[in-house]
């Protein structure tokens, strides 16, 4: 069978995602559709996210890239397994309502995506409110691995460094706001747990990059400063925490949480923790959140989570045949424009029974 697409790539239903983009801001939801219907449904925000769209809705618009960067990057995580961080608005809200695997790392990924989207625009000057990380009472840095520590060269803050506490402080005044602190019920207590873990995901990874200054390439002088990780790195970090979640249960008193199971240590700020098991996500399930991994592709010879016999759930798949149109033969014209011609690719596809 032969299915002609004109999509630019092979993984058609990323291509799709944004489509399906409709990111929305419920009670105790951490997705954010547009920063204006957030501020119009002030009356329904807490104290603190409605005074944020009264006085900074700037601030209101980089939490909504923020969000939108998230999950983004939930969907680049989850994109071979069997649920697949859709967006899709009816099977996403009831992922939402459980506290389950899956849940943790969408709250966790969208707080770290608003830590790194405000912090972010604060280093790019596109805020009032912030701008460059102030360096004056810091310490001087440290030599890394790869440079001499004792090449006698001085070191000193400088440049522009990333402010991620100010990110830091607004993606908790936001994020926190619905799960009220203090309220004694297991999941705000997990919601809260999830959101700091996303937030210190970036908050305790950052990097030092510098820079040499003197005279003919020599390095009498090194200028440092404090930059994010890439959120690629934080992604990467938080499916690790996604892989070994803690399952816990609360407490007599209500207040803490303990993990399920005996010898098991306490998750740290760190782990990302549940209290429900996930569905298998094989078939299609309202009540769950579950579209099914039926028509999805997979790889025919990986044995891993890509892979047909677990991507499927042993349903088997077929083969399929696809044209494809991309981009190819691209030429750079002075300037600036980049002119490419349209090809015909022809692609072998397995797609779940």
């Amino acid at each position: 069978m032969t299915v002609r697409l004109s999509r630019p790539g092979p993984v058609l239903y990323l291509a799709l995602s944004a489509k399906f983009m409709g990111l929305w801001w419920a009670v105790g939801s951490p997705l954010v559709m547009d920063p204006n219907s957030i501020c119009r449904k002030a009356k329904r925000l807490a104290g603190k996210q409605a005074e944020l769209c009264q006085t900074q809705p700037e601030i209101v618009s980089e939490v909504a890239k923020g969000a939108r960067l998230g999950i983004r990057e939930c969907q680049y995580q989850f994109r071979y397994r069997r649920w697949n961080c859709t967006s899709h608005n009816k099977y996403f809200g009831k992922i939402l309502q459980q506290d389950i695997r899956e849940t943790a790392f969408v709250y966790a990924i969208t707080a770290a995506g608003v830590t790194h989207a405000v912090t972010q625009a604060c280093s790019m000057g596109d805020l009032l409110q912030c701008g460059c990380e102030a360096t004056r009472n810091r310490a001087p840095p440290r030599p890394s691995s790869s440079s001499p520590s004792g090449d006698g060269v001085k070191w000193e803050w400088g440049g522009c460094g990333d402010d991620v506490e100010f990110g830091y402080e607004k993606s908790k005044q936001f994020m926190d706001a619905k799960r009220r602190r203090g309220k004694s019920d297991i999941r705000t207590l997990i919601d809260l747990h999830n959101n700091e873990a996303g937030r210190l995901a970036v908050k305790l990874y950052m990097r030092t990059e510098c820079k040499c200054h003197g005279l003919s390439g020599s390095c009498t002088l090194r200028t440092c400063w404090k930059k994010m990780p890439h959120f690629r790195e934080v992604g990467d970090r938080l499916l690790e925490r996604f892989n070994g979640a803690s399952k816990v249960m609360g407490g007599n008193d209500g207040k803490t949480l303990m993990p399920v199971g005996q010898n098991i240590k306490p998750p740290d700020k760190q782990d990302l923790i549940y209290s429900d098991e996930s569905p298998d996500f094989c078939l299609a399930n309202r009540k769950t959140g579950s579209l099914g991994t039926r028509g999805r592709m997979c790889n025919s010879t990986a044995m891993d989570i890509s892979g047909c016999d677990l991507l499927c759930c042993e349903r088997g798949y077929r083969e399929e045949t696809v044209v494809l149109e991309e981009n190819c033969l691209c030429r750079f014209h002075w300037c600036c424009v980049v002119q490419c011609k349209k090809c015909l690719v022809r692609k072998e596809l397995s797609l779940c029974h």
